[in-house]
C-alpha cells in the first residue's frame, strides 16, 4: 500500500524547480475509475486509434517487486489525444485490476463507463466514446511519450489524485 500523498503538496515543495524533472500533466482527464488515487512506477504505450499495445500491456504483470513490497505500475498510452475510438474498455480495465496495474493513464478514449467505474484501478482519459479501436498490431511499448504537450518517460513515477497528476523521474515518497 502506497503511503498517502497530495499532489498540491508536490506542488508546493517542487514550485520553484526548473530541472524540468517534475512535471504537471494540465486538468484535461476525466476520472473513470474506482479509485481516485493512483500512483507508481509509469510503463509507457504509444499508439493511435489501434489499442493492439495497450492489451498487451494490462494482460501482463502490473507490478514491480521493490524491497519495501510490490508496487502497481501506472500504463500511460500516449493516444495522441484522439477522441475517434475508444484504446481501454471494460474487459481490459478488469484484465488491468486482476493482473496488479495502479492506474491507467489514456490521453484519448475509454469506454464501458459503468464497467471502469467497478475496477479497483484508477482509470483517467480524456472523454468517452463507445467506438472501439481495430487490433491492427500497430503502436510501441516503453518509449518516452508526449502527453498533453508534457514528457512522460517509463520508470517516471506518477501521482495522480483529486487535485491533479504530476510526474516525476525519481519516487516523490
Amino acid at each position: 500500500m502506497t503511503a498517502p500523498f497530495a499532489t498540491c503538496d508536490f506542488c508546493d515543495a517542487f514550485k520553484a524547480d526548473t530541472s524540468g524533472d517534475f512535471r504537471v500533466l494540465p486538468p484535461v482527464f476525466r476520472d473513470f475509475g474506482g479509485r481516485q488515487v493512483f500512483c507508481g512506477p509509469v510503463q509507457t504505450v504509444q499508439c493511435l486509434d489501434d489499442n493492439s499495445r495497450v492489451k498487451e500491456a494490462v494482460e501482463s504483470p502490473g507490478w514491480i517487486d521493490t524491497p519495501a513490497g510490490r508496487v502497481g505500475k501506472v500504463l500511460v498510452v500516449d493516444g495522441g489525444a484522439s477522441l475517434r475510438k475508444a484504446l481501454l474498455g471494460g474487459n481490459l480495465a478488469a484484465a488491468a485490476a486482476r493482473n496488479g496495474w495502479a492506474g491507467v493513464l489514456v490521453d484519448g478514449c475509454v469506454r464501458d463507463v459503468a464497467e471502469l467505474e467497478q475496477q479497483a484501478i484508477g482509470i483517467r482519459a480524456l472523454a468517452s466514446m463507445p467506438l472501439p479501436t481495430d487490433r491492427r498490431q500497430q503502436g510501441v511499448a516503453d518509449v518516452p511519450v508526449r502527453v498533453q504537450g508534457v514528457w512522460v518517460r517509463p520508470g517516471d513515477w506518477l501521482y495522480a489524485d483529486r487535485d491533479g497528476i504530476v510526474v516525476s523521474p525519481r519516487p516523490l515518497l
